[in-house]
């Protein structure tokens, strides 16, 4: 699990939730009606503007991506990779047959690999794959944008039926405060829908697509070298460049008896 996302999360509901009741009541904060105009009209938008099957994926890849840590530290498979091309120098391409990874994409290139498929199609292969990834990816990242567009602009329409529903009441001046308060929580809603639940999600979307791009891109320029022979450390000096100088220490393998 990714910590530091429901880290993040349950901090920030939690300080908006003491910032309530420091000097109120929760149910002071509670309109059903108005949240019901924000859910219901955000969620309405978000299927205007997008497709059905892309919202629900969408909500799939966040609970997946957003709230999970499987993706590999680029040095882990600098090293897995370093492995496979010294066995490759040893036991040619055959001999990666029954290696198995955790890692779905280099499981597919090893396949594509021991299939004996040429070196173009391989390549070929992986990078649709890479590009099908980074498409779901922007297309979730783009849902919840919009939803982060969406949810304070309903919540201002929200508010402004409330004033105008106010308005309509001025003859009682003790209705105007409470009037006042539920036609700004919609305001509220919405505010807190977009900067604490779908904006930062969108980020975070980001952010795994950018990591998974990466190491797609590791994947695919190591399988290039194994096919073609490369020397593994050779092969792990050029990969070196997608980590840090500090994670460089150790990811040589080690020389051929």
């Amino acid at each position: 699990m990714d910590i530091l996302t429901l880290v993040g999360l349950v901090a920030g509901v939690l300080i908006v939730i003491l910032a309530m009741l420091a000097n109120a009541s929760f149910l002071t904060f509670l309109n059903l009606p108005g949240l019901a105009i924000v859910l219901g009209g955000t969620f309405a938008v978000t299927l205007i503007k997008f497709r059905m099957a892309s919202v629900m994926s969408a909500f799939r890849l966040a609970m997946s991506a957003a709230f999970t840590d499987r993706m590999d530290r680029p040095a882990e498979l600098i090293r897995e990779v370093g492995s496979l091309a010294m066995v490759v120098r040893k036991e040619g391409i055959l001999g990666l047959e029954n290696h198995q990874t955790e890692n779905e994409f280099l499981q597919k290139a090893i396949n594509l690999c021991v299939d004996g498929h040429p070196p173009e199609l391989v390549e070929e292969a992986l990078a649709q794959e890479t590009q099908q990834t980074a498409e779901r990816y922007e297309v979730a990242e783009r849902v919840f944008r919009g939803i982060g567009e969406s949810a304070p602009a309903i919540g201002m329409l929200g508010t402004l039926v409330g004033l105008v529903q106010m308005l309509n009441t001025l003859d009682d001046p003790s209705s105007i405060g409470p009037a006042m308060a539920i036609a700004l929580l919609t305001t509220l809603y919405g505010a807190f829908i977009a900067q604490l639940i779908a904006l930062p999600l969108a980020d975070k979307l980001q952010l795994k697509a950018e990591d998974e791009a990466r190491n797609n891109v590791l994947i695919i320029t190591s399988i290039k070298n194994i096919m073609r022979g490369e020397n593994p450390r050779v092969m792990t000096e050029l990969l070196s460049s997608f980590v840090t100088p500090e994670q460089r220490i150790g990811l040589a393998p080690e020389r051929e008896a």
